[in-house]
């Protein structure tokens, strides 16, 4: 996993021989590959915020995977949004399914509390083995020298999915990224076999296809105060 400041991508893509910034490179991170694909992610970060009423101007940071070998795949990528005074104001989960469809869900952090805890309702079909009538609780890190992840899916019968990521900060080098390179050479493929190596196993224990139904209108679901409960759910602590 990279975590990318959006602002510093020109001057890594200056700095590192084998780190592309919307170029190829060995690993590489292209603006395109997310959220609407203009091309200026910051800039659609920023709308956003400036369309949900949050003041944009800070820094923004992603991470995510990055391209290997020109190819990526991000079950999920997770935007901090922070004000031009440095403080967190939102996170933004962008999911990615394997059909090709993308959807992201912005909620606003509120209080001071870490780790930042959220929830919202599943608006975007991913899996193939579940029904839509569930919601998404995460527990967030902010990335320090280490950082954690948690995203839990339940329904009204109890937990449905559970997914965590826990990393330690690297600094971001031509070494650092052959080493990993030579460790995951084949990273985004990996993910994909993972997922549909999981999905026959569903299939021959008998598990049958939910209907998909209409994508969500919207692109990002703005997630209001109002509209979605913020305290803290029963979501798993490590």
């Amino acid at each position: 996993m990279t975590l990318l400041d959006l602002d510093e991508l020109p001057a890594l893509d200056r700095r590192l021989k084998l780190f592309g910034h919307n170029r190829p490179g060995l690993i590489a991170f292209h603006d395109k590959d997310h959220l609407a694909g203009s091309g200026e992610l910051k800039a659609e970060v920023s709308a956003l915020l400036d369309r949900a009423g949050m003041p944009s101007g800070g820094r923004v940071r992603v991470l995510c995977m990055p391209r290997v070998l020109g190819f990526v795949f991000n079950p999920i990528s997770v935007y901090f949004c922070h004000r031009a005074d440095g403080l967190l104001i939102a996170m933004l989960y962008e999911v990615n399914n394997t059909f090709g469809q993308r959807h992201s869900y912005l909620i606003p952090v509120v209080g001071s509390a870490r780790p930042v805890r959220q929830t919202c309702s599943k608006k975007f079909h991913v899996s193939p083995f579940m029904d839509m009538a569930m919601r998404y609780h995460f527990v967030v890190g902010e990335p320090d020298e280490e950082m954690r992840l948690i995203v839990d899916g339940h329904d009204d019968t109890g937990p449905m999915i559970a997914a965590s990521f826990r990393g330690k900060r690297a600094e971001l080098t031509d070494k650092s990224v052959m080493a990993a390179f030579l460790a995951h050479p084949l990273l985004s493929l990996a993910v994909l076999a993972g997922i549909h190596w999981e999905a026959i196993k569903l299939l021959a224990k008998g598990l049958r296809l939910k209907a998909a139904g209409p994508a969500p209108a919207e692109p990002v679901s703005l997630i209001g105060q109002s509209a979605e409960p913020f305290a803290p759910e029963s979501v798993r602590a490590s």
